[in-house]
Formats: structure tokens, C-alpha cells, sequence
């Protein structure tokens, strides 16, 4: 899989282990050496869009806000912005288009460097992006070891507009999720009546056990958000042919969905979850409903 291609379905910011795991060492030192990605101080690699948008800030007189700053403290987002978020003073003019820009004033304890506060940056993401996007800043936050009294503290306080949406994403967020593809698949399963999936859930049936990125216990049903990009080995294909067949023959109703209709056609995903929580229902009623049922 192509690193740049990689860095962006990984939310734009990665660790050298996670894009490891897909790509060759000398494929990422190669994107790296071609200035095709960057890396900075934290051991984390971006793309050079992440990077240029301070200068765009500095030029604008500004700081990163929003979904920028979100990749600033090297939070992996939903969806990379085309320009930089970029906040300014009230009564600021700004000429051109170099960026999507906000204005407001900060205090001093809001600003950290070039970019919103860690703290401000979560607030306005959590209130002002759609809950898919700002499930999944939260879980990335969490993810690079912000702690959940920060996000607690946020929900406490949050009055006004979108004050109900924070409190939510607060109570959903978990850094268990590997990346914003599984943030944007758990907060469509959230919508769906009837269906509780949890990240991670480890399942055992005697010697066999997985890990599937969503399960809902209850109903036994797997979500999984399946990349192409880590799938391209037979090792790793086979490993989760023989996955996804023993979780079947036990019993579990497996969905498997890829990047494209998760992050483009979110509505066809919720179809097929509605669908699989209506098999599944059905499907407990004939088993206790069968002679000798418990």
C-alpha cells in the first residue's frame, strides 16, 4: 500500500509502528527521504499539509484550531482538512484562501504554541465537528494519552449549542479504537436501535479466542472495519479467513465493511446493520423457541 495513501486512511498523523505493520521500512524511509510525508520530534509521521499549516497560521497572524490543531498535538481525524482551521482576533481581516478561518479570542492558558490548547482544541471539536468526526479526535486523544478527566472535565462544564453532543462523545470515546476508520464505524453502529457494539471485546470459546474491532455480545454480531491496506500479505488474509470462519461456526453473525462505504456511504453500513440486528433478533427467538431451549 502506498505510505501517503496509508497516512491518510490512519487520519493523517501515525506511529512508525502503525504504518509498520503495512508498509516496508525502506518504502517509508523512501516517502520520508522524497518529502512525500514528514516526521516530527514525537517519533509520529504526517503529511506535509499537517506541517505547512502552522506556517499558514504564523501568515495569517493566527493559530491552528479545530481540526488542524487536532493534528497539531498529533491526533489522527476523520477527515484531513483541504486547507488549515485557522483561528484570528475578532476584527482581523484575512485575504485569500489559504484557510478555513475562525475567528475568536483566546486568552493566553488557550493557546499552546501554534495551535489551540489541548483542552480548547477537544472542546470545539467535540461541539462543532458531526459525531463520527469528533468520535474520532476524542478516541485519538485518548489514544496519544490524554487522560479521560480531561475529556470529563470538558462534558462537566460544556454549556450552550452542542453542549448534548460533547457530553455524548465524551460518554462513547475509547482509545481502544485503532483508528479513525473504526471511530467512524462505532459511531454509525451507535445509531442503530437495538445494537450496542463495543470496541475490542476479547471472545473465547474454549481454545479459540479473537479480538474483532466491534462486537455486540448480546446479539453476537462482529463488525469489522476492513482495510485492503491490511490485507495485502497471505499471512494476515489467511489469518482472518480463519478468524472470521470460526467466529461463523460458533455462532457469531460476522459483518465486514471496508474504508470506502464507512467513510463515503455511512447510510449503506447502517442498512446492513439494521438488517444484521433483525437477523439476529429473529434468530434468538427460534433458538429459545426450539424444543429444549433454556
Amino acid at each position: 500500500m502506498d505510505v501517503v495513501d496509508l497516512l491518510l486512511e490512519l487520519g493523517g498523523v501515525a506511529r512508525r509502528s502503525a504504518l509498520l505493520r503495512v508498509v516496508t521500512r525502506p518504502d517509508l524511509e523512501r516517502s520520508l527521504g522524497a518529502g512525500e510525508i514528514v516526521r516530527d520530534a514525537r517519533g509520529l509521521y504526517a503529511l506535509p499539509d499537517v506541517d505547512t499549516a502552522v506556517r499558514v497560521a504564523a501568515r495569517l497572524g493566527g493559530v491552528l484550531s479545530l481540526t488542524s490543531a487536532a493534528l497539531h498535538h498529533g491526533w489522527a481525524v476523520k477527515t484531513v482538512p483541504d486547507r488549515p482551521h485557522v483561528t484570528v482576533s475578532r476584527g482581523r481581516k484575512v485575504v485569500g484562501r489559504l484557510a478555513h478561518v475562525h475567528w475568536a479570542e483566546l486568552t493566553p492558558g488557550q493557546v499552546d504554541g501554534w495551535a489551540t490548547s489541548v483542552e480548547v482544541t477537544l472542546e470545539n471539536c467535540l461541539r462543532r465537528l458531526p459525531f463520527d468526526e469528533a468520535l474520532a479526535v476524542a478516541d485519538s486523544a485518548l489514544r496519544e494519552g490524554v487522560g479521560a478527566a480531561a475529556l470529563e472535565r470538558i462534558a462537566d462544564s460544556a454549556r450552550g449549542p452542542g453542549s448534548p453532543q460533547i457530553r455524548r462523545v465524551v460518554a462513547e470515546a475509547s482509545p481502544l479504537a485503532a483508528n479513525p476508520f473504526e471511530s467512524a464505524l462505532r459511531a454509525i453502529a451507535l445509531d442503530v436501535p437495538g445494537l450496542d457494539m463495543r470496541p475490542q471485546v476479547t471472545i473465547t470459546d474454549g481454545d479459540f479466542a479473537v479480538r474483532p474491532d466491534l462486537v455486540d455480545v448480546r446479539l453476537r454480531i462482529v463488525g469489522e472495519a476492513d482495510s485492503f491496506g491490511w490485507h495485502g500479505g497471505r499471512a494476515a488474509l489467511a489469518s482472518d479467513a480463519r478468524r472470521y470462519n470460526m467466529l461463523v461456526i460458533n455462532g457469531w453473525i460476522v459483518l465486514r465493511f471496508c474504508y470506502e462505504d464507512v467513510m463515503f456511504h455511512p447510510e449503506q453500513v447502517r442498512r446492513v446493520l439494521i438488517a444484521a440486528v433483525a437477523l439476529a433478533e429473529m434468530l434468538r427467538h427460534v433458538a429459545t423457541a426450539a424444543p429444549g431451549a433454556a
